[in-house]
């Protein structure tokens, strides 16, 4: 089994909010139960062999459309999960990047970027990258107007121009999506980078994507004849 186990797993952890609705808790609840869980199949992943597990915390749709009391709440909570959490994570050899726009955030969580990318792993045993403040279309356009800005003759661009100015720039594509939840869509989540991934859909809400869950994705995944659009 493990030698079909796919390098770089993206995740669109969707269901926070439900969770904590059909149990009568703040919606903040379900993303701290939601943050729990990512920390455990970061944890799985890493024992498996898997290199990179990309995860869609928060879109630039979210940060204009939710009500600002929520926007707020997971912005406290990405600070706690920091202290709690994510430095746990990188002392056990998580290397963590933070894919996204800066210039939106609150001057606290830049810091708690900046405090990420400055943090030397040693031993890494699997890069988790967070997608915060991100928009797939959004990335596309800067990554064109970075090569525009640079004067690249437009006639001659190809694939590995656009590659080398997105967030991922360096980094394999993402064999295999995983989106809980029970949407069947992408949601602006790294539409460049996903054109041959291979798509898993489950109602499983994302608080309760537990291992066997992960597992079951993965199992999918090697039943899938993957050949390019050979």
């Amino acid at each position: 089994m493990e030698e079909f186990i796919p390098n770089h797993i993206a995740i669109i952890m969707d269901g926070n909010r439900r969770w904590a609705r059909t149990r009568g808790l703040p919606e903040i609840k379900g993303h701290e139960k939601g943050s729990d869980t990512l920390e455990e199949i970061v944890e799985l992943a890493a024992k498996m062999g898997i290199k990179t597990i990309t995860v869609y915390a928060l879109s630039t749709e979210n940060i204009k459309e939710r009500a600002k009391r929520e926007v707020f709440g997971l912005f406290n909570l990405i600070k706690s999960s920091y202290h709690s959490k994510l430095k746990k994570m990188m002392s056990k050899g998580v290397k963590i990047e933070v894919l996204g726009e800066l210039d939106g955030l609150p001057r606290i969580i830049k810091k708690i970027i900046d405090e990420i990318r400055k943090t030397y792993i040693k031993n890494e045993s699997i890069q988790l990258n967070i997608a915060l403040n991100y928009g797939g279309k959004k990335e596309l356009v800067e990554a064109f107007k970075d090569l525009i800005k640079e004067g690249i003759d437009l006639s001659k661009l190809d694939e590995e121009d656009i590659d080398q100015k997105l967030y991922t720039k360096g980094q394999q594509d993402p064999e295999l999506v995983i989106r809980t939840g029970g949407r069947i869509r992408l949601s602006n989540f790294l539409l460049w980078q996903t054109a041959y991934s291979e798509l898993y859909f489950t109602k499983v809400l994302w608080p309760d994507f537990d291992e066997k869950e992960f597992r079951k994705a993965i199992k999918w995944y090697q039943t899938q004849k993957r050949n390019f659009g050979k």
